[in-house]
Formats: C-alpha cells, structure tokens, sequence
C-alpha cells in the first residue's frame, strides 16, 4: 500500500527518474482493487460516474509510473506508445514491464534498488 500511496503523493506527475519493478506492480495491484471496489460500489448505489472520476484522478500518475518504470528498463518513455500496436504491442509493453532493472546507472539516475 505504501508503494500506492508514494505514487499518488509523491510522484503524482513525475515522469523523470525511475521505478522499480515492485513500486510498479504494487500501484498496479492496489488501482486494480480500489477501481473494482469503486465500480462496484457505483454499481450498488446507481452512480457508475464514482469509477469513471476514479479513473481520471489515477490517469496521470499511472502514466507516470509507467514512464519511470520504462526509464527503469533502460528506455525512453515514448515506449508506452507501443501499446497502440495491435495485439503484439500491448503484449511487449507487459514483457517490458516484466523486466528486471538496468543494475548499474542510465540516463534517468542510479538503480533504486541500490538506493
């Protein structure tokens, strides 16, 4: 949760610098748990918009994680656009993600595993 919450507050727009594997995956697990609880919750209550705004608030800081998370990989961040590849793209992004950190320092800072 913490890994969610350092995402939210602390780099809610920072697309410079990097992010590990499990900063990346822990904000992707606790944003899926808190958008299906949301839409559900919307659901019950008849307001399917408390989703929708959930998701608009969570847009930014999901790209930028991504982005740190790819500089983490050793690519530049235009890589997200490859997900607009059919199929294969959206595939190669996971791959990506999957990925282990460059061990020494790249052009976005030193590994934040050794930090």
């Amino acid at each position: 949760m913490n890994w969610y919450l350092s995402c939210l507050k602390e780099h809610y727009a920072d697309f410079k610098g990097r992010a590990r594997r499990k900063e990346y995956w822990m904000f992707v697990l606790f944003n899926f748990i808190a958008s299906w609880v949301l839409t559900l919750l919307g659901g019950l209550i008849k307001c399917p918009w408390i989703g929708y705004l959930y998701a608009l608030a969570v847009f930014v800081p999901s790209l930028a994680v991504l982005v740190r998370r790819l500089h983490d990989t050793g690519r530049s961040g235009w890589w997200v656009f490859i997900c607009f590849v059919p199929i294969v793209g959206t595939i190669w992004l996971l791959v990506l993600m999957c990925l282990d950190s460059q061990p020494e320092a790249n052009n976005w800072g030193e590994n934040p595993k050794k930090a």
